[in-house]
């Protein structure tokens, strides 16, 4: 096959595709069967899409008469899909290491927050950090996933609580977006925790009158595009009535709901993201058995926080109960200053030790479940034809590599690629990253 393209991957030990009949997610069945080639090549075109991958010598004889970009010899190493984020909150000032030794000693989440800490000591600093500060901040957080082989991932606001330093947060986010190669989903999280002085009812009303129809026109002038919004339901935060008159404003103009539900005590929000239609729901580790069975009916997306369970000495979320439901289980980091995690190979593993998945189902959970959860999979989360070229090579001859060693990407992971682009290069092979 003729013709000029970006990218040529070749002769991988092998190739996980993750999905090879265009599924938008898979289910426990799925899961269990991933989609493994061996000594297999990929092309990606000039447009950052993957227009054939198969065996080696099939790839090699149909784009005989092609040019490439670049080319990278893949032999004796494994190439996986880019690895997707689907919860963060990597936009703030004021991180809180002093607040680890307090729980280290005992004190627990909302302890903390009551105190004055927790949310409210980062919603301080943010709201005195200049938009230029949050944003290198936040692009070196978003360089650091991306070495771990993050090349999607959702990014929230939440540390303003007031629309002025929502907005900057989400500007923030919005130049990422169009500066930065990795993919960035973005969610409005106005509702992650009540501003001091105000009853979560004002809360609520001041998010529907004022910060929703705001981002309405933003979105219309074409000046910042948020894709989900967010609610911390949860007791003493946002109850079961003021999360559904929030999410519901927010779908209303358009938004994706992707909530924090069912974390610290359980709320019935599986129950209200079913009833609502949402995209995901995240963490969920007191979630009922009546809301599993609900948001499995309602193919809504279990986002589960593994890091988050650890950090604070939570219940582990019923990961293995989910997948016999028929939930649709992805995977986070949680980044935030409460769970400091950037890498979503730790994130799998701790799955796997913690939560009882097996890898195959880790994997899959960080890959096409993860880009179904921000409603990205027609485009994300596993290697196929038409799909976006984001991939991840590993200096290993099995891919299981990248969730057996713990804390161990910074050596396996040879590069990252997005839209058929190295936006990393281990510097073992020659080069620092690119960005």
């Amino acid at each position: 096959m003729a013709g000029e393209y970006r990218l040529l991957l070749e002769n991988a030990q092998q190739l996980v595709l993750g999905c090879s009949r265009g599924e938008k997610y898979l289910l426990q069945a799925g899961m269990a069967s991933l989609a493994v080639l061996r000594n297999a090549s990929l092309v990606v075109g000039q447009d950052g899409y993957i227009k054939a991958v198969g065996q080696a010598d099939v790839i090699r004889d149909q784009f005989s008469g092609a040019t490439f970009e670049r080319k990278i010899d893949c032999t004796g190493k494994c190439i996986l899909p880019g690895l997707v984020d689907a919860h963060t909150h990597p936009v703030w000032a004021g991180d809180r290491v002093h607040e680890f030794a307090m729980k280290l000693a005992g004190a627990s989440y909302m302890e903390i927050h009551q105190a004055g800490g927790g949310i409210h000591f980062t919603v301080e600093h943010t709201r005195k950090a200049t938009e230029e500060e949050l944003f290198n901040t936040f692009k070196h957080r978003l360089e650091r996933m991306c070495r771990a082989g993050s090349t999607l991932v959702e990014c929230k606001s939440g540390y303003g609580l007031n629309l002025e330093t929502e907005l900057k947060m989400l500007r923030v986010i919005e130049r990422a977006k169009q500066s930065m190669d990795i993919g960035i989903s973005s969610t409005y999280c106005g509702a992650h925790s009540v501003p001091k002085g105000k009853t979560a009812t004002e809360a609520t009303d001041d998010i529907i009158n004022n910060h929703l129809p705001k981002l309405k026109e933003l979105k219309l002038s074409g000046e910042i595009h948020v894709n989900n919004i967010d609610v911390f339901c949860e007791k003493g935060v946002f109850d079961l009535d003021s999360t559904r008159r929030i999410l519901q404003a927010g779908k209303d103009i358009g938004l994706q709901i992707n909530f924090h539900g069912d974390e610290l005590h359980p709320m019935k929000s599986a129950e209200l993201g079913a009833e609502l239609g949402a995209q995901a729901i995240s963490h969920l580790e007191e979630v009922s058995d009546e809301g599993i069975t609900a948001i499995a009916r309602a193919k809504c997306a279990a986002v589960l926080l593994p890091t988050t369970a650890y950090m604070l000495r939570l219940k582990q979320p019923q990961a293995r109960k989910m997948l016999n439901e028929g939930v649709i289980v992805a995977l986070g980091s949680d980044f935030n200053p409460n769970a400091y995690c950037f890498s979503m190979p730790m994130v799998m593993h701790l799955a796997c030790v913690n939560m009882k998945m097996s890898m195959n189902e880790a994997l899959a959970a960080a890959t096409i479940n993860a880009a179904y959860a921000l409603g990205k999979s027609d485009t994300h989360g596993s290697i196929e034809n038409g799909k976006q070229g984001d991939l991840v090579i590993i200096n290993s001859s099995r891919w299981e590599h990248l969730i057996y060693q713990f804390g161990g990407h910074q050596a396996l992971i040879d590069y990252v690629i997005v839209k058929g682009k190295v936006v990393y290069k281990n510097e073992r092979c020659g080069i620092m990253s690119s960005y």
